[in-house]
């Protein structure tokens, strides 16, 4: 008789134990009462009702979901693979629980077909150039699948692309072409620039006989102020002019 008394006590006392949960401040839990859904409570202390209610438990907070690298062909043809980061969190509890089995699954899997998806409508020069772009491409087509899940997405970040190697070699050659190209543009703009100084210089020079002058002694002036062991200077065409004239 005393056995079936502690076996009833105990029995009462673990009923009732499980029938207190406590929840924390971002978590809701969504309340089934034989099968039925009866509400969404919390956070704090929750009293069920033993055997009859049932309680599952949904986080508020944001979840950090790491694509893994996934196979894309490119527009263009190029085979490249490319993984991303998915920040969401859970909008709706209610519907987290009822819309669908497993809601982190679920937006991991519709995660990685989006990113093939959309990620193949794109050349690989536009997905190099424009991430940006196509981030919030991917944001908005996830969140609208997601949607009926009670799922908000956040933020989805395109992490790294791997090109193959002989498209890494290719665009290294590209990129070094592209160097050279700037590197003689930027000669040739310095060489027309220079070209233009000289012949302003000539025309004000012609125009100023005093000025030739001045630059020839400054010339001279150059020579001497190296160690030369020979100094030719030159004359001028005007003295040997002046000398002719002189002599008719």
């Amino acid at each position: 008789m005393l056995y079936m008394i502690s076996v009833i006590i105990f029995v009462i006392l673990f009923l009732l134990f499980s029938s207190i949960k406590i929840l924390n401040e971002y978590e809701r839990g969504v309340i089934l009462r034989l099968g039925r859904f009866v509400g969404v409570r919390g956070p704090g202390l929750i009293i069920l009702i033993p055997v009859i209610e049932k309680l599952y438990k949904v986080s508020l907070r944001t979840f950090v979901l790491d694509v893994p690298p996934q196979d894309v062909i490119t527009k263009d043809n190029v085979s490249v693979s490319v993984n991303a980061v998915i920040y969401f969190r859970v909008i709706h509890a209610e519907k987290a629980i009822l819309e669908v089995n497993d809601y982190y699954y679920a937006t991991s899997q519709i995660s990685q077909t989006t990113l093939r998806s959309i990620l193949g409508q794109f050349e690989l020069d536009d997905i190099l150039a424009h991430r940006d772009k196509i981030n919030l491409q991917l944001q908005d087509v996830i969140d609208k699948q997601t949607d009926p899940w009670g799922i908000k997405i956040i933020s989805v970040e395109i992490k790294h692309i791997d090109l193959p190697q002989t498209m890494q070699r290719a665009m290294a050659k590209q990129a070094e072409a592209e160097r050279e190209r700037r590197s003689k543009v930027i000669h040739a703009e310095g060489e027309l620039q220079a070209a233009e100084k000289l012949l302003e210089a000539s025309i004000i020079m012609s125009r100023s006989p005093i000025t030739l002058q001045l630059r020839y002694l400054q010339t001279l002036g150059e020579i001497a102020s190296e160690k030369n062991s020979t100094i030719v200077f030159p004359l001028p065409i005007d003295l040997i002019t002046a000398f002719k004239k002189d002599n008719s």
